[in-house]
């Protein structure tokens, strides 16, 4: 009949059994932006953790270790003391040497003072009022599902122009800023704007800057891959593995640890010093 399509031909002029190789193309393009975005998302909430857990341990246990090597090095010093041995000589002064130095004057007071004189810190320090402990930083539920959903809407990778790719990448900058804080309000105030501003056109891009794009995203998740190996085989992402749930549970058996350890060197520095 006139006005049939030709056999072999759909009626909106595409071709039977296939589609143009620019389309899949670009389907895989956007597949792999997505998985890249995703991997990214944990990449940086992994990251996250990794470094709210170091400054926990830190704070709550650095003490215990700087103890720990007062403690070692004051019995070092005792057994070369009562022996005379060289290689106790030896031992005691290796020891001594792994005691971290005594900060200086300057390194002591400069979180005291600010531009309006003593901090709050110090000052409650100087009239025994009890000290406010270290801000805990350790993003909420909430927080993290505002920046998973603002990592994903406005992702640089999403973008085809270089315009929009670089407004993409400051706004991606203040929302890591704003995770990293665990500021949710500030994550909320990110989310309605980006919601206000322009939405970016998609367009079919050409062949060849379809490839460019896959080979730029292959390298891009290799460079997150190390990135993330590296977090997870440092000491602290290690350790962070082994209760990712519960890290506060965590510290405080490596806490209950030390404590005995140093309650078992101060009574062995007791003996010597009889």
């Amino acid at each position: 009949m006139a006005g049939d399509p030709v056999a072999g031909e759909l009626p909106d002029g595409g071709q039977v059994g296939g589609e143009r190789p620019e389309a899949r193309l670009d389907q895989a393009v956007r597949v792999a932006e997505q998985a890249l975005i995703e991997f990214e998302i944990a990449v940086e909430t992994f990251r996250v953790e990794v470094e709210n857990f170091s400054r926990l341990h830190h704070q709550r246990l650095g003490p215990m270790y700087a103890r720990l090597d007062e403690l070692d090095a004051q019995i070092a010093e005792a057994k070369a003391a009562r022996t005379g041995d060289p290689e106790d000589v030896r031992r005691a002064r290796e020891a001594r040497a792994a005691v971290l130095p005594m900060p200086g004057v300057e390194d002591l007071f400069d979180d005291w003072i600010d531009s309006e004189g003593l901090s709050a810190e110090a000052a409650a320090m100087l009239t025994e009022r009890p000290v406010q402990p270290p801000k805990r930083v350790r993003p909420s539920d909430e927080a993290r599902k505002l920046y998973r959903d603002l990592a994903r809407q406005a992702h640089p990778d999403l973008a085809r122009e270089e315009d929009e790719r670089k407004r993409r990448e400051e706004f991606i900058t203040r929302v890591n800023a704003a995770y990293a804080r665990g500021d949710e309000a500030l994550l909320r105030e990110l989310a309605a704007e980006w919601a206000a501003g322009p939405v970016p056109e998609v367009r079919l891009s050409e062949g060849e800057e379809l490839y460019a794009q896959l080979e730029w995203l292959a390298q891009r998740k290799e460079m997150l891959s190390l990135v993330a190996r590296e977090l997870e085989e440092s000491a602290i992402g290690a350790m962070l593995r082994l209760a990712p749930d519960d890290p506060d549970r965590l510290l405080e058996e490596i806490a209950e640890q030390l404590r005995t350890q140093v309650a078992e060197r101060e009574a062995e520095l007791a003996a010597l010093l009889r």
